[in-house]
């Protein structure tokens, strides 16, 4: 089973103390400090390289509205033309998954902004703070799917009739191509009159002004093929839209309405909103845990995947932690509930995955900023064919409008529009199964540029705990003997090291009990003395050994083997030497040597920075294959060896717990937490949270971001290349009205599509957890699969 059960303290000191405590451990056997080693730290200010997130504006007001009709780009940006320059607005941040808007103000009262979104045909619904937001309604109703089928057979029958006619403009075709777009383009011709009464240049103007034109020249069956097409590729479009919006819901959507709580000596079924920090819950096998709580009693196995990503289930017992939306697989607990249902681990992880959809990724911008060039380049081109054809290359009139009219749909830029925000979506949705919250399409698309990942080495390489690892005797004393003597003095101390010895012990002698120990005294900074049996004992590091005049050649020889393996040493004695000693170490992880393999895979270099001394360094990085490992760095150390890193290498990250080592994540292009679960400030200070203690993750981001970027630059191609070839056929006369719209739609279907298929970048096992993948899967990350 997976031990990643406990959740990781956070003391607010300085990230100095952090570093000289963790050095402490390998350097001396100092049972003062008691349980601060290695957990100490503070928070992560962001700063650095990647556009950081912004955070709201100073002393503005919120407010924020549900839109149903606003699921495209399109509509986000009508919306921006007309509230963007309202005076009293100052940021306009667009959720389109979740089809919601955030307006932060100055105005004394935020009617006009809503009576402005009423104004475009928006239909707002006021958000309130704490009231659940009802569920959107399905992409595609029965009526919608029934006017499509309407619209679809009267205009095919008029494209068939005026093919056997010859006439485009006989009554029964007129009729049917009436009957087409009443049935299926209102919704359009209507968002095409707003946006002419706002100036402003979008697909529904565009396809309005061609159907009109159509009509103008007598092309009735292509006036009502183009409403037809477009419309399916719209209900298409929403559809795949809404798959995306599933996708982001079901990874927030799990935790229970109601808790089994117990109510005097009763056990009743309450809401989870009314259930107050401090009850007292119980979940059953098989039942989902409601809020997040401490285990009072029983011991269960917990499917974390939902959260973590972990695959296998986690023990829990008295005293660990219970995140709301995993899953009890075995057993029966009770449980103290210690947050109320908006603060659990699950909301805030929907709050994150919430801001990082309204985030714009750098290629988004760059696709909005060439889409308000491109447009109305493309529309004054087809002004000029309509209006100087006919004039400088003969021919009628109406060939020369009908040509830019297909100009005019290839104007639309709405599969490059729409191919940014489906593909972030899908890869964040995709990492945040797996177990990795990325806060937004900049870090996502960041991820791949990274040349560089800098590991601290306690807790994200190693367990970030002390175990006991060697045992010798150094006289004619059994192991066994020494080891009781050295437990029973060993267990009157708090310091890690001494409860490793401990811990340790219990493990070799499971039904042995201590001895009773006698004028017991801590030695600072050396170890502890005490009588057992009226014989005194000492037990400590290599400086105590040397103050009680005790030391050997051979001694020396053992003590510097344990030592150059990065080991802390501990040494039993009587007043008359040495009887054995003890070495105690911060062990690997399982899975950080498979971590640094793939981060070699996918060319990028690890690099450990770490406040432990140069041997222990050297020693844990020799065993990963680290080549670069730095030790004895204080904070501000580790933030000039990043900024090194940077100039020599390019972009790169820092991985620590998310909120030690302030200063160098800080100054890294992306800043990585580690065990993001137990730890709430690191989900607000990282700009990629891994939600459980597996190093693997971080080449996980990696190869996930290098996809996307794969995939952005192939959308990009799609659209502009399908563009470039129908404007091309236009320019010649061999695109008709309804190729053109086909073309575009089909191109707007083909991005949606290809983004979609990150939502299958990592394989899922037996739940939603992390499947190992070999080596030779992350080299291949950056290549669709």
């Amino acid at each position: 089973m997976n031990q990643h059960n406990k959740p990781k303290p956070v003391f607010h000191l300085h990230a100095q103390e952090k570093d000289a405590c963790c050095a402490s451990v390998h350097d001396h056997h100092d049972h003062d400090h008691a349980d601060a080693c290695c957990t100490l730290g503070t928070q992560a200010s962001k700063g650095a390289s990647f556009a950081k997130q912004t955070p709201p504006p100073e002393n503005a007001s919120q407010v924020r509205y549900r839109i149903d009709k606003m699921d495209c780009p399109t509509e986000e940006g009508l919306i921006r033309n007309k509230l963007e320059s309202m005076q009293g607005v100052v940021r306009l941040d667009f959720n389109l998954l979740d089809r919601e808007l955030t307006v932060y103000h100055h105005l004394d009262d935020p009617q006009p902004i809503a009576a402005a979104l009423v104004g475009l045909d928006m239909a707002p619904s006021l958000l309130k703070a704490g009231v659940p937001v009802s569920a959107a309604p399905p992409a595609l109703s029965t009526k919608l799917k029934g006017l499509l089928a309407l619209s679809g057979l009267a205009a095919a029958g008029a494209e068939v009739i005026a093919w056997i006619t010859g006439q485009e403009t006989s009554w029964p075709v007129v009729a049917l191509a009436t009957a087409s777009i009443l049935s299926a383009g209102l919704p359009t011709l209507k968002k095409g009159w707003i946006a002419l009464k706002n100036l402003t240049l979008n697909i529904y103007f565009l396809m309005s002004l061609a159907v009109a034109g159509a009509i103008i020249i007598g092309k009735w069956p292509e006036a009502a093929m183009v409403v037809f097409l477009f419309a399916v590729a719209e209900a298409i479009e929403a559809l795949s839209l809404e798959r995306a919006r599933n996708a982001i819901k079901s990874l927030t959507a799990l935790a229970p309405e109601t808790a089994e709580v117990k109510i005097g000596d009763d056990w009743q079924e309450q809401p989870v909103a009314g259930v107050a920090v401090g009850s007292r819950i119980r979940v059953r096998a098989g039942s989902r845990v409601p809020l997040d709580a401490r285990v009072e009693s029983g011991h269960a196995a917990l499917d974390q995947a939902p959260i973590t990503g972990e695959s296998l289930p986690v023990d829990k017992q008295a005293g660990d932690t219970l995140y709301a939306g995993s899953i009890v697989t075995d057993g029966v607990i009770e449980a103290t509930v210690t947050t109320i249902a908006g603060e659990s681990t699950l909301a805030r992880i929907a709050a994150a995955i919430q801001n990082a959809q309204s985030q714009r990724a750098p290629t988004q911008r760059f696709v909005d900023q060439f889409a308000h060039y491109y447009t109305p380049a493309v529309v004054a081109v087809a002004v000029a064919v309509a209006l100087l054809g006919p004039v400088l290359f003969g021919d009628i009139w109406s060939d020369w409008l009908y040509q830019a009219l297909v100009m005019l749909v290839i104007a639309c830029p709405c599969a490059l529009v729409v191919s940014t925000p489906i593909t972030v979506v899908s890869g964040l949705a995709a990492a945040a199964r797996h177990g990795i919250l990325i806060k937004g399409g900049t870090y996502l698309e960041g991820g791949r540029l990274l040349k560089i990942i800098a590991l601290d080495k306690t807790g994200t390489l190693t367990q970030g705990k002390p175990v006991l690892t060697d045992t010798a005797s150094f006289g004619d004393m059994p192991i066994e003997q020494a080891l009781l003597i050295a437990a029973s003095l060993d267990e009157h101390s708090t310091h890690p090291v001494a409860q490793a010895l401990v811990n340790g012990w219990r493990a070799r002698q499971p039904n042995a009990v201590t001895v009773p120990v006698e004028d017991f005294g801590v030695l600072n900074g050396r170890g502890v003395k005490g009588s057992i049996d009226g014989q005194p004992w000492h037990l400590g590091n290599h400086r105590l050994v040397e103050e009680l005049s005790v030391c050997s050649p051979a001694l020396e020889a053992r003590l510097a083997e344990l030592e150059n393996a990065g080991k802390t040493a501990i040494v039993l004695c009587t007043l008359s030497g040495p009887v054995a000693v003890f070495g105690v170490a911060d062990t690997i992880r399982p899975e950080s040597l498979q971590a640094v393999a793939a981060l070699k895979a996918l060319h990028v270099k690890p690099v450990m920075l770490t406040g432990d001394n140069p041997a222990t360094a050297r020693a844990i990085a020799d065993q990963l294959g680290i080549q670069d490992a730095r030790g004895n760095l204080m904070p501000e150390d580790k933030q000039a060896a990043i900024a090194e890193l940077k100039e020599r290498h390019g972009a790169v990250g820092m991985v620590g717990d998310g909120v030690n080592d302030a200063p160098a994540l800080a100054r890294a292009d992306i800043g990585f937490a580690m065990g993001a679960a137990g730890t709430a400030t690191a989900l607000e200070t990282a700009d990629v949270a891994i939600m459980d203690d597996d190093p693997r993750k971080i080449a996980d981001f990696i190869s996930l971001s290098r996809r996307a970027g794969s995939v952005l630059k192939q959308n990009i191609g799609l659209a502009l290349g399908i563009k470039l070839v129908f404007l091309a056929l236009a320019l010649t006369g061999h695109a008709t009205l309804w190729m053109a719209v086909f073309a575009d739609m089909g191109a707007s279907l083909l991005v949606v599509f290809n983004g979609l298929r990150l939502l299958r970048h990592f394989p899922q096992q037996a739940g939603t957890g992390h499947k190992p993948r070999s080596v030779g899967e992350f080299v291949k990350g950056g290549v669709l699969q």
